[in-house]
């Protein structure tokens, strides 16, 4: 059989929806400057659903680095992947930076953090090394394990007990293969918004001897009373043997980041084949980053004002009868019971009659039977948001336990 012809008759969980879903439930564009309200297919919408939590994607002294950076050194300089032509002095600078901010000894550049991640655990680990990890891992981890070719023990999500087990099994089979253990968790999770173990996972170290790699894409200048990340807010920061972190998040930009011992690091640079193989990142990128970070250090007002929105809507929700679970961290998701039908009409009343533009999230991303609306709060929000918001949500839950949705969804389809 044709490989295209496989592939174009079966386009996959998600592409089988793409003659209905396209450009509305999936691959929306949304309009305008980047903020709390943006347009929507012709519409002003209040938007929960972009990664800007200190809402630096538009602040005048970022935009003004970025433009004069571009105008200085266009978006091609460097030229070349950093270890044949594309090193800066400024790229070094940033490294610096962010090693000395999130309390490691160095830190490497990565062009994106989903590709970085992948490459990370491929160049970690041999046939002989095993892998622990979280149920709950990001799609980053899962392709970069993916690429192990030793083993690879998964525990459930946040279990200490299961953890032990399957370092127990892991250390077993590394006395025989003379290999290491890698232990792989998030520092908050970006769906749930909880935060990963960190504590329970470092008190199993010494006894187990493992090495501990954190993604923390989400807690990078939203945790911890100066914004380190996850492990500064849970006391763990040198516990944390690599810390991983991308600019997509907190920075409202591209690239990412590890960090960790200068050692570990140095094989990085000289390893990472998603680097050594890759055009270095734009100096505009680079200007911007070290904009960012310094605003992240020196503007704590940014983040307090991202955590008054986070309480309030939190506490909001919670007090008029939500479940948003059991987040810790901005992160903000709203489960409700039903379906896809469910979750496909919720999601257009909410875009077209509330004006409302937010996350929807079904199975197989949350288990069957339950939908999730995912809001992330941000510092450009405001309190009247968040109160329209909850409103908003109350009466939509109204409309789902009356079996609104499902008729409306029934009518349709009938």
């Amino acid at each position: 059989m044709d490989i295209f012809e496989k592939r174009v008759s079966n386009l996959g969980p998600l592409g089988m929806y793409a003659a209905d879903a396209d450009g509305y439930f999936m691959f929306p564009k949304l309009e305008g400057e980047i903020g709390n309200k943006m347009v929507f297919r012709g519409k002003e919408c209040l938007i929960w659903s972009l990664n800007n939590y200190l809402g630096l994607a538009n602040h005048p002294e970022v935009r003004k680095v970025d433009a004069e950076a571009a105008a200085q050194w266009g978006l091609a300089y460097p030229m070349g992947a950093r270890m044949m032509s594309g090193q800066t002095i400024y790229h070094e600078q940033l490294e610096r930076e962010l090693a000395e901010f999130v309390g490691k000894e160095s830190s490497y550049l990565l062009n994106f953090g989903y590709q970085g991640m992948v490459s990370i655990i491929d160049q970690l680990l041999d046939r002989n090394d095993v892998i622990v990890y979280d149920s709950e891992a990001h799609a980053c981890i899962i392709d970069g394990m993916r690429l192990h070719i030793g083993k690879r023990f998964v525990y459930p999500h946040n279990d200490k007990e299961k953890l032990r087990i399957q370092l127990e099994r892991a250390k077993k089979m590394t006395a025989q293969t003379g290999g290491g253990i890698l232990v792989i968790t998030e520092g908050v999770y970006g769906m749930s918004g909880g935060l990963g173990n960190l504590k329970d996972i470092v008190d199993l170290k010494k006894e187990f001897d493992f090495r501990l790699l954190v993604d923390d894409a989400h807690g990078f200048g939203t945790m911890g009373p100066n914004g380190r990340g996850t492990h500064e807010h849970l006391g763990v920061m040198d516990d944390v043997d690599l810390y991983f972190a991308t600019f997509a998040k907190s920075m409202a930009g591209i690239g990412g980041f590890v960090a960790g011992h200068a050692d570990i690091i140095k094989y990085l640079r000289f390893n990472l084949r998603s680097q050594i193989y890759a055009k270095s990142l734009p100096m505009p990128m680079v200007f911007g980053a070290l904009k960012r970070l310094d605003l992240i250090r020196s503007s704590p007002e940014f983040r307090d004002k991202l955590w008054i929105i986070v309480r309030a809507l939190q506490k909001g929700l919670r007090e008029a009868g939500h479940n948003i679970g059991h987040t810790e961290s901005p992160v903000t998701p709203v489960f409700f019971d039903g379906g896809i039908p469910e979750a496909t009409q919720i999601t257009v009343d909410l875009r077209e009659n509330y004006k409302i533009f937010c996350s929807m999230v079904s199975y197989p991303v949350i288990p069957k039977g339950q939908l999730m609306l995912r809001l992330i709060p941000t510092a450009v929000h405001t309190l009247e948001d968040v109160d329209y918001t909850i409103k908003a949500f109350t009466e939509v839950k109204e409309k789902l336990e009356a079996g609104h949705y499902s008729k409306v969804f029934a009518k349709m389809n009938g």
